[in-house]
């Protein structure tokens, strides 16, 4: 069979017969690499037999609950949507050092504790190597059926997946992995594509779930075509890196389960171990009597997180004002910034503001608007916020404040922690009810928020 040559881009999987410079599709500069390419032929009519279902009527479609394979680990099985579904296949991907390699050990040992058969290929450590990792997280214990290879070639790692049967795969990682009927090498966009896709057809033909481990760019996507996000089920990011202890496993995309959901980690010298009240981790060295700090009350899926809002305002020496957010969306930060000038009156046009979100977490919650303004406007002038608040509410371009979702779940919380009262838009106020132990301070316009926050004076 003739094979030719094409050219692919690394970033989104796009084929010319001819190099670019630029990338017609996803616009990426230098990203063409030359392959060989040979069009499929018995190997494609192999792959489309495995599939001998006949249509049938939607109505005639029998629903059956999802039996879910529980890891144990109360964080991931909680991202997952409940634990592991039979036959899904799940990518797991993150920045090198984060921890992927080591939860999916800590998986692994604790499905063969009970009872269940798993499949270690790990192609980037040898069999010794992964022994010795074993024996760090304390996972070496031999209960079970934990089968461990180093193995990169895909036609021998399905060979053992229908030899064993097992019950759980993890593939360690992918861009190591090569189909020797693909004659480009391991990594590129043609390898990973084709062997995630029948990794995937595997998995939903034999039942197997499989977990896939991928590398990330330098900007922090998955490396190879972004196709390989949609053949899978499930999508984990690890967030955070080799320097912070805390991980935050986020689900962008489940098809089994809510993509809202975190779970949080501390990386200590036995692996990783879950937090179980994160909103206490957050806050623990907060500082006390300093201003442009604030308390918020996020929700991540099903769970209110507290977390800090740190703003720092400063004289710019530069003649350009500089806006920089670490957690928080830039353009909502100078969305906020403007309101502060134009409702409120604050100049900040000469000011530097910096804005950090304590332990590394990123917010999407615009929940956190009023508190990032209230951060902002107590660093500016010097003033104190009203101490044991949180502040919740989504402020508007009028400088009006918006009612939230979930305010019962997010106070509660926080009355948990031990705050004393709760800033939040009056329409939440009308239908919420709490215990006398929180005081409640309703506010409808971002002036009246800040009236009721800033009462506590100068620094």
């Amino acid at each position: 069979m003739k094979t030719k040559t094409i050219f692919s881009c690394q970033t989104c999987g796009y084929q010319s017969p001819k190099w670019l410079g630029r990338c017609p599709d996803c616009g990426n500069w230098n990203t063409f690499v030359e392959e060989d390419y040979s069009p499929p032929s018995s190997k494609a009519k192999e792959r489309t037999a495995l599939y001998k279902d006949e249509p049938v009527l939607l109505k005639d479609v029998r629903i059956r609950e999802e039996s879910r394979l529980k890891t144990n680990i109360h964080e991931l099985d909680r991202v997952l949507g409940g634990g592991i579904v039979a036959g899904s296949v799940i990518l797991i991907g993150g920045d090198p050092g984060v921890g992927k390699s080591t939860i999916s050990l800590q998986v692994s040992n604790h499905l063969t504790k009970q009872g269940k058969t798993v499949l270690y290929v790990s192609g980037e450590e040898s069999v010794a190597q992964t022994k010795l990792r074993a024996q760090r997280l304390g996972d070496e214990h031999g209960e079970g059926k934990l089968y461990i290879v180093n193995q990169t070639d895909l036609s021998f790692i399905t060979e053992y997946i229908n030899k064993l049967k097992p019950d759980v795969v993890f593939i360690d990682s992918i861009q190591v992995v090569f189909d020797p009927q693909i004659s480009s090498s391991a990594g590129s966009v043609s390898q990973v594509r084709e062997c995630s896709g029948m990794l995937t057809q595997l998995a939903k033909t034999t039942g197997t779930s499989i977990f896939i481990i991928g590398h990330v760019t330098k900007e922090g996507t998955l490396a190879g075509p972004r196709v390989l996000e949609h053949i899978v089920d499930t999508v984990l990011y690890f967030e955070g890196d080799r320097f912070s202890i805390y991980r935050i496993l986020r689900a962008v995309k489940n098809r089994f389960g809510s993509t809202n959901e975190i779970g949080v980690f501390e990386m200590v010298t036995s692996g990783l171990q879950e937090v179980k009240n994160p909103s206490e981790i957050f806050l623990s060295e907060r500082p006390k009597d300093v201003s442009g700090s604030v308390v918020v009350s996020i929700l991540e899926g099903t769970r209110p997180l507290l977390v800090e809002i740190q703003a720092l305002v400063s004289k710019s020496s530069f003649g350009y004002a500089r806006r920089r957010a670490q957690g928080f969306d830039f353009n909502r930060l100078s969305l906020l910034i403007a309101v502060l000038e134009k409702r409120i009156g604050l100049h900040l046009e000469a000011e530097d503001v910096f804005v950090n979100v304590a332990g590394g977490i990123k917010i999407e919650d615009p929940t956190a608007d009023l508190a990032v303004a209230a951060a902002i406007a107590s660093a500016f002038r010097e003033e104190l916020i009203l101490p044991e608040t949180v502040v919740l509410g989504e402020v508007g371009l009028a400088g009006e404040i918006r009612s939230i979702s979930q305010a019962v779940l997010r106070v509660n919380e926080a009355q948990k922690l031990g705050f004393k009262r709760c800033v939040l838009p009056r329409n939440n106020f009308k239908n919420l009810k709490t215990e006398k132990d929180m005081e409640l301070l309703p506010c409808s316009s971002l002036k009246e928020a800040l009236d009721i926050l800033l009462s506590g004076g100068k620094k």
